[in-house]
C-alpha cells in the first residue's frame, strides 16, 4: 500500500544491522589480505638492507630502513582499524539481541566513537562512510560533520621518527654497524692524535733555525 503512494517500505532494523555486520567482516578480511602483503614485503626489506650492508652500503641501507619504518607504521594503523572494526561488529551483535524484544535500534555512543575513526581511514574510507550515513538514518549514530569524513594525511600519521630507523638498523645490521662505528672513532682519535705530533714537528724546525 505504501508503495501506491510513493512511499518506500522502512528497511527492517535487524537485517540493516546483519548487513552491517557481513559489511565489516568483508573489511576484516580484506585487512587480513593486505596486512599479509606488508608483512611479505617487509620480509624482502629487511633482507634488502643486510645485503646492502654486506656491501658497505649504509646510505642505501638507511633509506630503506625508513621505508621499513613506514611500512610498520602502517601495518599497524590496520590492525588498530581491524580491532575497532571488531569493536563495532560486537556492538552490533549487542543490537541484534535487544532488537529481538524492544524491535527498536538503541543510539550507541561506542559505535559512534568508532566510526569517527574509520570513516577517516584510506583503505576501508568509501566503505565506512556509506555505513556511518546508513547508521544515521537507522538512529543508531548521530549525524557526522563533514569533516569527520577526511581522510588522514599518511605523512603525517606515518612520519618516521629518525630513532626508529636507527632502532631497526641496530637490530638487523647492528653486527655490520658496530664494527664501522669502532673504526670511525678509532680513525677520529688518529687524526687528533696527529695533529700535536705536527705541532711539534714545527716547533722543533723553528727551534732549530733561530739556534
Amino acid at each position: 500500500m505504501d508503495r501506491l503512494f510513493g512511499q518506500s517500505k522502512k528497511p527492517d532494523p535487524a537485517e540493516q544491522v546483519r548487513e552491517w555486520k557481513r559489511q565489516i567482516n568483508r573489511e576484516c578480511r580484506s585487512l587480513d589480505r593486505q596486512i599479509r602483503k606488508i608483512e611479505m614485503e617487509e620480509f624482502k626489506i629487511k633482507q634488502s638492507i643486510k645485503d646492502h650492508a654486506k656491501k658497505g652500503n649504509t646510505d642505501s641501507a638507511r633509506v630503506l630502513a625508513k621505508g621499513l619504518v613506514k611500512s610498520q607504521n602502517g601495518k599497524l594503523r590496520l590492525h588498530t582499524t581491524k580491532a575497532q572494526l571488531n569493536s563495532v561488529g560486537m556492538t552490533m551483535q549487542s543490537q541484534l539481541s535487544m532488537m529481538r524484544q524492544a524491535k527498536v535500534m538503541k543510539q550507541s555512543a561506542q559505535v559512534m566513537s568508532a566510526m569517527n575513526s574509520l570513516v577517516c581511514i584510506p583503505e576501508i574510507q568509501a566503505t565506512m562512510s556509506a555505513m556511518a550515513r546508513e547508521m544515521t538514518k537507522a538512529g543508531l549514530i548521530e549525524e557526522m560533520q563533514e569533516e569527520a569524513f577526511s581522510v588522514l594525511d599518511d605523512s603525517d600519521v606515518e612520519e618516521e621518527a629518525e630513532e626508529e630507523v636507527s632502532k631497526v638498523l641496530q637490530e638487523l645490521i647492528g653486527d655490520v654497524l658496530d664494527p664501522l662505528k669502532v673504526e670511525d672513532r678509532e680513525l677520529k682519535k688518529e687524526e687528533e692524535e696527529a695533529i700535536p705530533d705536527m705541532g711539534q714537528d714545527l716547533s722543533a724546525r723553528l727551534a732549530a733555525l733561530t739556534n
